[in-house]
């Protein structure tokens, strides 16, 4: 990797900086790699793009249930309105998750620019690659289960079973065009990268990005909110499926890191690649 700094990323890199890049290129067997200016700046960014997107979460997560409580206690005739900001809430947070990913493309970017050559992965990185079958079909399954429940709640003759559900997949639509833009995020911005070492990191960076992006968290907690809610009035097979839904889960998710490739193995897989 490159040695020089970084006069066009802002801010600049302290020793900090430095010392956590370390940090990471250690724990993920690359002790014997050097930390760079244009390292450490690239992983700073994505620890701050992180740290704001759980917070944008959050708040999506208190804004829904804010919405769902306002439908319930003032009616039918305000329910109308709750779901338009739902749908709102929903479009700001996909704009606000793409604000993120062009955050870190464009430090990515100038970071980038300052390399004297760059490299090519010697393989195209598809989503199988970077995400693999394993992740890729457990974050569908786990989209495809809650939407499934949520549309068999319409059938169901309680109101606020129903009314739930409807935001249940409001949210949900606003969840997964965000790992969407994410995954593309992923796939698409420039390698930054002029040599094999900085190039396997390279891959283990979107790696770690795209297990993050898909992980079930967000969907565990936009679905519980209102379900949890109509345990008094609505307890049934919903209350029993969504239950099971989340136990299995959280075994599938444990299995899927105890089994599948670390991110470091990826990226050594690809670099072997004829």
């Amino acid at each position: 990797m490159p040695n020089g700094t970084l006069p066009d990323v802002d801010p600049p890199v302290r020793p900090a900086e430095l010392e956590r890049a370390g940090a990471w290129l250690a724990g993920h067997g690359l002790a014997h790699v050097r930390p760079t200016p244009l390292l450490a700046t690239r992983l700073a960014v994505r620890r701050r793009a992180r740290l704001a997107a759980s917070v944008l979460l959050a708040a999506f997560i208190i804004a829904v249930a804010l919405t769902y409580t306002g439908g319930m206690v003032d009616g039918s005739g305000y329910r109308r309105w709750s779901l338009l900001v739902l749908t709102a809430l929903v479009i700001g947070l996909v704009v606000a998750q793409s604000l993120l990913d062009w955050w870190v493309r464009r430090v990515d970017r100038r970071a980038g620019a300052t390399l004297p050559r760059r490299a090519a992965y010697p393989v195209r990185l598809g989503w199988r690659t970077v995400l693999g079958w394993p992740r890729a079909a457990f974050a569908a399954s786990t989209f495809g289960g809650a939407t499934a429940l949520a549309i068999g709640a319409l059938t169901l003759h309680n109101s606020t079973a129903r009314y739930a559900a409807v935001i249940l997949l409001i949210g949900l639509c606003g969840l997964a065009v965000g790992v969407v833009v994410q995954l593309r995020h992923v796939l698409t911005h420039p390698v930054v990268a002029d040599d094999e070492e900085s190039l396997a990191v390279d891959v283990i960076m979107r790696v770690d990005d795209a297990r993050v992006g898909a992980a079930p968290t967000a969907v565990w907690s936009v679905w519980s909110l209102p379900v949890v809610s109509v345990f008094s009035t609505a307890f049934g097979w919903w209350n029993a499926a969504w239950l099971v839904f989340i136990v299995l889960g959280v075994i599938a998710q444990a299995l899927i890191e105890a089994r599948t490739a670390r991110s470091a193995m990826v990226a050594r897989h690809v670099m072997s690649a004829p």
